[in-house]
């Protein structure tokens, strides 16, 4: 059975109250149902994390190694502006695919370099929670 890491990034946590006109009003925990309702469909193994801390993701990352065949991450605002996270993406050479819930590209300018893009298979924005479903569906697809 395929496995697959899946990462949200800072302030994820508090999607469904977090200024809902950009990223809606659905939850992290509806979104990580939905994400384990296509996994079960397509016999994979689902591992998902959370976190607001760099050095933290950097470590799920880093241990991902023999561990799981593929990373699905939301960086969030470490999109634009963590190199941590991009050289350990790169240092581990998994399959990655990177999702937005919001088009960058539509948003500040500060917000629309992504450090991430370089170093993933492929990137899916602009869906709202749809973002994570296409990505899973992806990965899989790739694998």
């Amino acid at each position: 059975m395929k496995r697959i890491l899946v990462i949200h990034g800072p302030n994820l946590n508090l999607l469904g109250k977090r200024e809902p006109d950009i990223y809606g009003k659905v939850t992290l925990q509806q979104i990580n149902n939905e994400l384990k309702k296509i996994a079960k469909k397509r016999k994979v193994r689902l591992t998902i994390k959370q976190s607001n801390y760099e050095g933290e993701i950097v470590d799920f990352i880093g241990k991902i190694k023999n561990k799981y065949d593929a990373l699905l991450i939301n960086p969030a605002a470490y999109t634009h502006t963590s190199v941590a996270i991009r050289d350990a993406i790169a240092a581990t050479n998994v399959l990655t695919v990177e999702v937005h819930l919001s088009n960058i590209y539509s948003r500040e300018e500060f917000r629309q370099k992504s450090l991430i893009s370089p170093v993933a298979k492929g990137t899916i924005m602009g869906f709202g929670p749809k973002s994570y479903s296409l990505g899973l569906e992806a990965l899989i697809d790739l694998l």
